[in-house]
């Protein structure tokens, strides 16, 4: 029986998820582990000790098991059912297994130790003196150092941390898709045609006919607490939403303290007094004081600003519905009826002009004018749904496709929630870059293309950048390659292409009227610009607290956490706009960028790469968006480089100097 990476007879090596045999998974993992295993010994044979024969061969050890582990973990998020989530249960545990058993290998770290050692003797590239300094000390971070004791403490934890992550994913999956509402004709009054067309759909999925539901998921969620006069059900949706995975079967408080205990036991074991100075070494805030005088910071300068924002809002609503205190389940509704005041425009208004194809149309334009890429559909390419769409790219005048990217955008049960961009193989000299950005943007109807919202068109945009640095990728070995850098810096690709959906020289590229053609007019451009501000400092603090509860939970003791709930309303309270009305509420139990998606001690990095967006995207301003030189210097010093070298360096050779926070407070309106 053939393994999973000999069926690759496919275009361009890609995934053959058709002969995927689920089934197979656990015996083409142990084979792949198996054959790396056997790499490995045949390295620790080696008798010179030199970058080409010790450092190469290890990266290169399990190319086989990181394609399956890849593969896996993407559908897991992407396309999951039972089986795998069973599969997983065993997956997992046997990947970090290995892993540990490689990081923790002491004749293999004294190789890598012995040529590390010898560093500057031995002619090394920028790229190559980073990968050492990386695999040197990606050993000492995962123990090599350590004795066996601990190293079998290690071991043991990150297997346990390994199974509690998946628990938490798969218990806020199904307290997602547990959760509809039904809502009858008259509960849907005013509500726009958008969303009763998804929401008899999703009824409609659940074997309600003629009926229409409210589910978490953000297509139907964000747009019934925005455009719902029912106060009685959008603060009914906004409980049974704060408090879910919270309680019940479930529930995520168990698996949050777990994760908690065992983060801060290993950071312990490594010489680290949290988990949050461990992680943030290899950052670049660098340590937990940074990160907090850096939320507290822009925290100064959001606060009134949001204050004054949320009374401007609870005007609003005494003033339309005698509302004398403003909810939290009232600030959407209220603050969408303000803006209409102010610019007299709502999200519904620009929908027409944003279908979905021909946003996609849209970013891919960018792509061309800025990086001279050409995005071509493959049908023949295999995927691992019907919606995924796949495209060969191509870059200048190539012949032969530079990478390959697929797109799947509509919400289903199996699919996790939110939007992220991923790969199934990274770029490298010997190998192209396959990568994949996944949304969750409502479907089309039969009789209504998928229309989105101008949010909607910013999260297309936000990972489509993060998939440009996957494709544009020029680096040796795949270990440093596209999104492979420090997670502060890995948000300023994508960030950054958010700018140009605020520009009328972009939106005239693509934000034309599905039924008429007609481009988006200028007023609307103008009030899309003018809204661009609106209610910042509110989205600021909103940011600022998910941050500072992330680094609050990975620097306090975790002995002293004990009650989740109690924990995140204390951290709150400093950030909190509205009254705390729902008891029980807590969004850690959900909050999956933190708990099972990789952000842990990291969320602040929105933020901090928010900063280093506004002052590139001003030098874009200064010289033109569309300008080809500035477009260069960008792709040729950020983005081809990957992590080949330190991202302080990268930037200042495409700005010319460090980033400064003035530029984002302009653009918030915060200064």
């Amino acid at each position: 029986m053939k393994m999973f990476f000999e069926k690759l007879r496919t275009p361009f090596e890609t995934i053959p998820f058709s002969q995927i045999n689920e089934g197979e998974y656990l015996e083409d993992l142990d084979k792949a582990i198996d054959l790396a295993k056997s790499r490995i010994a045949e390295i620790k044979k080696v008798t010179s000790f030199d970058f080409q024969s010790i450092i190469v061969p290890l990266m290169e050890c399990d190319k086989e098991l990181g394609l399956i582990s890849s593969t896996f973990f993407n559908l897991y998020g992407s396309n999951m059912n039972e089986k795998t989530q069973e599969i997983a249960k065993d997956f997992s545990p046997k990947l970090t297994k290995f892993y540990n058993d490689v990081s923790l290998d002491g004749d293999l770290f004294d190789l890598v130790k012995r040529v590390h050692d010898s560093k500057d003797s031995l002619g090394l590239t920028t790229e190559e003196m980073t990968i050492l300094e990386k695999e040197y000390k990606g050993f000492v971070r995962n123990g090599a150092l350590l004795s066996e004791a601990d190293k079998e403490k290690i071991r043991k934890i990150d297997e346990e941390k390994s199974k509690t992550s998946l628990a938490f994913g798969d218990n806020a999956l199904a307290a997602k898709n547990d959760y509809y509402l039904p809502l009858s004709e008259s509960d849907v009054a005013g509500l726009p045609e958008s969303f009763l067309d998804a929401s008899r759909a999703a009824a409609k999925n659940r074997g309600i006919e003629g009926k229409f539901v409210v589910e978490f998921d953000p297509t139907l969620y964000l747009p019934f607490m925005t455009y719902s006069a029912r106060r009685d059900l959008r603060e009914k949706v906004y409980r049974d939403r704060s408090v879910m995975a919270v309680d019940g079967n479930h529930s995520n408080q168990s698996n949050i303290l777990k994760l908690l205990k065992l983060r801060e036991e290993r950071a312990n074991i490594l010489g680290y007094a949290t988990h949050a100075e461990f992680v943030l070494e290899e950052r670049m805030a660098k340590n937990p004081g940074t990160v907090i005088h850096f939320i507290e910071d822009i925290l100064d300068k959001a606060g009134s600003v949001a204050k004054k924002e949320v009374q401007e809002v609870a005007e609003m609503a005494k003033e339309k519905d005698g509302i004398e205190k403003l909810e939290a389940w009232d600030w959407s509704y209220y603050s969408e009826l303000l803006k209409k005041k102010k610019f007299n425009f709502d999200d519904e208004i620009l929908r027409p002009y944003f279908k979905l194809e021909n946003v996609i149309e849209g970013a891919f334009e960018v792509a061309t004018k800025l990086f001279d890429l050409k995005f071509k559909v493959n049908n023949e390419i295999d995927r691992y749904h019907e919606d995924v769409i796949a495209y060969e790219v191509y870059e200048g005048s190539a012949s032969e496709p530079m990478g390959i990217f697929y797109a799947d955008f509509f919400p289903r049960s199996s699919k996790r929630a939110g939007a992220w961009m991923t790969d199934f193989k990274s770029q490298s000299k010997t190998q192209i870059p396959h990568v994949l950005i996944v949304c969750n943007f409502t479907k089309s109807t039969e009789t209504k293309p998928s229309l989105l919202t101008l949010n909607e068109v910013l999260t297309l945009f936000h990972e489509f950048g993060h998939s440009l640095h996957g494709l544009l990728s020029k680096c040796e070995y795949k270990a440093v390659a596209g999104t492979n850098v420090y997670w502060d810096f890995v948000e300023l690709p994508s960030q950054i292409l958010e700018n140009w959906v605020y520009e009328k020289e972009c939106l005239d590229m693509f934000a034309k009227h599905y039924k008429s053609g007609e481009l988006i007019p200028n007023e609307l451009i103008k009030k899309i610009k003018d809204s661009r501000k609106f209610l910042e400092g509110y989205a600021t603090m909103r940011q600022l607290s998910f941050a500072s509860l992330d680094m609050h939970l990975h620097t306090k003791p975790s002995k002293e956490i004990t009650d989740i709930v109690a924990e995140e309303e204390a951290v709150m309270n400093k950030f909190r706009l509205f009254p705390n009305s729902v008891e029980r509420a807590c969004m850690s139990c959900s909050f999956g960028h933190i708990f099972n998606g990789g952000y842990s001690a990291g969320y602040y990095s929105y933020k901090w790469a928010e900063v280093l967006d506004a002052d590139a995207f001003e030098k874009f301003q200064q010289d033109g968006i569309f300008n080809k030189e500035t477009a260069k210097v960008f792709k040729d010093e950020i983005l081809s480089k990957g992590g080949s070298e330190h991202p302080e360096t990268l930037y200042k050779r495409f700005k010319g100097e460090k980033p400064k926070p003035d530029a984002l407070l302009r653009r918030a309106g915060l200064l």
